[in-house]
């Protein structure tokens, strides 16, 4: 399932190096420009396996920007709380608003992929989850989200 994310795109540490001010400038102009200008809120979903990166991506993201117009949320196991709703509410009551960033560290898709992959999910349940959170997806992006989704891969020699 996952040998198409093998791409192995690389940027050399020179370039990196020679490009990330720019980046740095253009990601923070890009957040005040979102901030003076309102129209919609931008939602960053970090998820994928373990160590391949998320946590550093998340505090990079969270140096690079201004902290004051961004919020991370951390997901792990529902809280009791959480647990008596429908499962798609903690997540719904922590988007941000219009003109703000708000970044997932482990969103809807983690907790039915740990399942499937755990057995402890069927797959008729797993495709249900998995139409669940497109219906999702699509409400959020009718809304006027933007919804930037990222994956992070190791391939088994890496792991």
């Amino acid at each position: 399932m996952f040998d198409s994310a093998e791409l192995d795109h690389r940027v050399s540490k020179e370039e990196y190096r020679r490009e990330e001010p720019r980046l740095r400038e253009a990601l923070l102009a890009a957040q005040f420009e979102l901030k003076d200008n309102p129209r919609f809120p931008v939602l960053i979903l970090i998820a994928g396996v373990e160590g391949a990166g998320k946590s550093e991506t998340v505090n990079l993201l969270a140096e690079w920007m201004d902290p004051r117009f961004i919020e991370v949320h951390g997901f792990r196991m529902p809280t009791e709380e959480e647990a008596a709703h429908p499962p798609m509410w903690r997540f719904w009551r922590a988007l941000p608003p219009k003109g703000r960033i708000g970044v997932f560290f482990g969103a809807w898709h983690t907790a039915p992929i740990l399942d499937r992959v755990a057995g402890r999910m069927g797959r008729g349940a797993f495709e249900a989850a998995e139409a669940e959170i497109m219906r999702l997806e699509r409400m959020l992006v009718d809304e006027g989200v933007l919804l930037l989704k990222y994956w992070f891969h190791l391939s088994k020699r890496q792991q």
